[in-house]
């Protein structure tokens, strides 16, 4: 398995996730500055953001939208500064 696979998630208030990837690392990827626009856009509703799920080691939600979990675990790792929606 890729180290940067999503294992486990949960949704935090805020627009925020805590995950653990394949390797071990944990952390929160905090979403909250993020533009949610274009298939973004339901995002910004947090009743819908917490209908986040992994499904193949990614983070999805119902409309199919995801986000790279590479740039998660940069972020975690502080590499950098948030995910541009």
């Amino acid at each position: 398995m890729i180290a940067w696979s999503v294992t486990t998630l949960k949704v935090l208030p805020g627009h925020r996730l805590e995950v653990s990837f394949a390797d071990g690392v944990r952390g929160v990827v905090d979403m909250s500055r993020d533009n949610f626009s274009g298939v973004f856009a339901p995002l910004a509703d947090e009743a819908y953001f917490a209908q986040a799920t992994i499904r193949d080691g990614v983070v999805v939600w119902p409309n199919g939208v995801d986000i790279a979990p590479d740039a998660m675990y940069d972020e975690v790792l502080g590499h950098k500064p948030g995910i541009a929606a």
